[in-house]
């Protein structure tokens, strides 16, 4: 048996040489920062904007020579059903900014770490193949923990703990060169079988002391986005051998039969991490489906077919606190030449994704699945618009409430948001919509705080009974100087007279504060840029037009003082948004008349697919 492995490992070995590939990093600029410089310059970041810092100074080959060398381990795993032997090649040490004089061995969150991992053509560790790369490593540190404290999630104490790390290194650089595997230094990020079943999670595992006693058992504890001075991200290549042939790290952990060389958890279905904590989309790697070999709709991995409408999906959790549903149609009509119109609807106060897509209702479910039906109308809109892609970003906040999300969070991270999910469309030339009904709005007010100036990309805003948060100070120079800039650009506007309406007999928003009074306030700015025509659509109901069409406000009286704030988007309101300015408008369907999606409402809510 001995021999019989030895033979195994030998072909290994030579085979492992022969596919020996150059380095996944592009080379070092020569003005590029040293380790020391870099943290200086992300000391004060905030914790997003340093995330995307590490990514690109790595991406852009700001990495140690000794780094970009992957070493072979050799790995056999004897078991009832027969023995695998196998090679898989990893980094020496964790990631690094810098040079191998001047070098940070950097920290970074699961995701970030997942989003390198795909741009560099590998994977993160097992906890397994972490006890192996400590049985491998010629150089064995001693772990060296520092006073924990508020500080750990620091630069300062990164670059203390690198400081230390460091020292130990060239200890035995004479004996090892640079280069060498090392192990001891730090924990690891990890994936874990375990991820499948959480969200926002980062694992980590590791920090072996001299005796290969980990410090740290597989640990889920803290959010993805809690990153300390002990963390460190190990690169394991994609392609490894498995008795003699080639294959992928993530085919060997999904195969029962030989899982169990590189987990020590069975089976792993997924070998990534599904969350996102930063200003990045998770699985930013981008696969693609082909259509009788031509490449149509790029699509993550975990996008699925969800329905009998022949939709896809995928939902994800982007951090802080936010749940994105985004909704595609086939990937046949990912089509060259065909503009994706890629609409952002944030959700309203109180409402969940699930409910906003809608469903048919039997007597006595939840009502809130029979007041949007934004799937249904979407299924409409795209039976018309045929010479577009039309794709559909749900954006849920924490607390069900973007007004209060934003009060949390700020609005900083919002266009990060809209760009990376805008991102994941690169094989088609994307427009953005911004749009979303009652809280909703706010998520496109705290958008354009964020911006000097509305981007040329963004094509049509619409206000589904949602524009409380409009201020003149803020939002009339961008929205005015944005409908001047092109003509492409529309602004939709559907309000009625909260203030009039009763709730259990009383009001319950001032003439001033509600969509009425915001409408009317935003109207009487822009008439002073713009010239609008007053036109009567039926009684009761107004319509305020400027530039051809492409401004829209439509007013709703309330002489009943009811309640329209969802009636306006369940009866055809979303469509409407969609269509104002184009030559669809008010076509086939009537603003506030009979819902003319109704045959295309689906049984169930198909956010998270079949």
């Amino acid at each position: 048996m001995q021999l019989c492995i030895r033979a195994v490992l030998n072909l290994i070995g030579a085979t492992s040489l022969a596919i020996a590939q150059p380095s996944v990093f592009p080379p070092r600029a020569a003005n590029a920062p040293s380790g020391s410089e870099f943290a200086k310059q992300i000391e004060s970041l905030e914790f997003y904007a340093r995330e995307e810092a590490i990514y690109r100074q790595i991406t852009e080959g700001n990495v140690p020579d000794f780094l970009r060398r992957f070493v072979p381990i050799n790995i056999t795993d004897i078991s009832s059903g027969g023995t695998n032997v196998a090679t898989i090649r990893v980094t020496p040490d964790y990631l690094a900014v810098g040079s191998d004089e001047d070098y940070l061995l950097i920290p970074m969150s699961p995701d970030t770490a997942q989003r390198l991992a795909d741009q560099l053509g590998c994977a993160l560790p097992t906890p397994k193949i972490v006890d192996e790369i400590w049985r491998a490593a010629t150089v064995k540190l001693t772990p060296v923990p520092m006073t924990p404290g508020t500080d750990m999630v620091t630069v300062r104490k990164f670059a203390e703990h690198n400081a230390i790390v460091r020292t130990q290194r060239l200890g035995q650089v004479t004996s090892h060169p640079f280069g060498a595997l090392v192990a001891g230094n730090k924990k690891d990020v990890v994936v874990s079988v375990r991820l499948q079943s959480a969200t926002n999670r980062v694992a980590i595992y590791g920090w072996h002391r001299t005796n290969g006693q980990p410090i740290q058992p597989t640990y889920m504890g803290h959010t993805a986005a809690w990153v300390d001075y002990s963390h460190g991200i190990r690169l394991v290549h994609t392609g490894m051998i498995l008795n003699g042939r080639a294959r992928k790290v993530g085919e060997v952990l999904a195969d029962a039969a030989t899982a169990d060389l590189l987990s020590g958890e069975g089976r792993m279905n997924s070998v990534r991490y599904v969350t996102a904590t930063n200003s990045v989309v998770p699985t930013q790697h981008l696969a693609t489906v082909k259509d009788n070999g031509r490449q149509t709709m790029p699509v993550w991995a975990d996008f699925r077919r969800a329905n009998s409408f022949d939709e896809w999906t995928t939902t994800f959790n982007y951090a802080p606190e936010v749940r994105v549903t985004i909704n595609a149609p086939a990937p046949s009509e990912f089509e060259k030449g065909k503009t994706v119109r890629l609409i952002f609807y944030a959700l309203p106060n109180g409402n969940t994704i699930e409910q906003t897509i809608g469903k048919k209702i039997a007597p006595g479910e939840d009502w809130h699945f029979n007041i949007q039906h934004i799937g249904g109308q979407l299924r409409w809109l795209r039976q018309r618009l045929t010479n577009e892609v039309l794709v559909v970003a749900y954006l849920e906040a924490a607390m069900k409430s973007w007004p209060a999300w934003r009060q949390k969070h700020g609005d900083t991270r919002i266009p990060g948001l809209v760009e990376n999910v805008k991102g994941i469309f690169t094989t088609n030339q994307t427009e953005v919509v911004l749009t979303g009904h009652s809280g909703g709005g706010s998520f496109t007010f705290g958008y354009l705080n964020t911006l000097a100036q509305i981007p040329s990309e963004v094509t049509r805003i619409a206000f589904l009974d949602s524009n409380y948060g409009y201020r003149t100070t803020n939002h009339f120079d961008k929205l005015a100087d944005w409908l001047q800039a092109s003509n492409r650009n529309i602004l939709c506007v559907l309000a009625y007279q909260d203030y009039l309406g009763l709730l259990d007999g009383k009001s319950f928003v001032s003439e001033q504060g509600g969509t009425w009074g915001r409408s009317q306030q935003m109207l009487n700015d822009l008439t002073g840029r713009f010239h609008f025509k007053e036109s009567r659509l039926e009684e009761g109901l107004n319509l305020f037009a400027a530039l051809n069409g492409r401004v829209g406000f439509i007013m709703k009286e309330n002489a009943e003082r009811k309640i329209w704030h969802t009636v306006q988007v369940e009866r055809n309101g979303f469509i409407h948004s969609q269509l104002i300015g184009s030559n669809f408008e008010g076509v086939s369907y009537q603003y506030l008349g009979e819902r003319v999606y109704e045959g295309l409402i689906d049984y169930q809510s198909d956010a998270n697919g079949e």
